[in-house]
């Protein structure tokens, strides 16, 4: 069966290539099921995924709801894998 329920938060890491496709393709589902999120953008298209974030707080998204974690894959990557409190990751 499929529990429709959020999770809590969701990390995401997003590939360099059509960064805009790949951000809102893991940002609104989560969204809409109720999660805030964490992504990590990928480190040579990182600029598309934090303007979206800047967009998502002008439209009124609460504080929190919608991070941003630029860096290499090694460190914010690693990061958001070992984080206790991110209870799904989306590729």
């Amino acid at each position: 069966y499929t529990l429709r329920e959020p999770v809590g938060i969701v990390g995401q890491v997003v590939p360099w290539n059509f960064p805009l496709m790949f951000t809102s393709w893991k940002m609104a589902p989560a969204l809409a099921a109720g999660n805030c999120i964490v992504m990590k953008p990928a480190e040579i298209t990182p600029l598309t995924s934090l303007r979206i974030a800047e967009l998502m707080a002008e439209a009124g998204v609460p504080p929190g709801v919608v991070n941003m974690l630029p860096g290499l894959g090694s460190v914010a990557g690693q990061y958001i894998a070992e984080h206790p409190e991110i209870a799904k990751i989306a590729f």
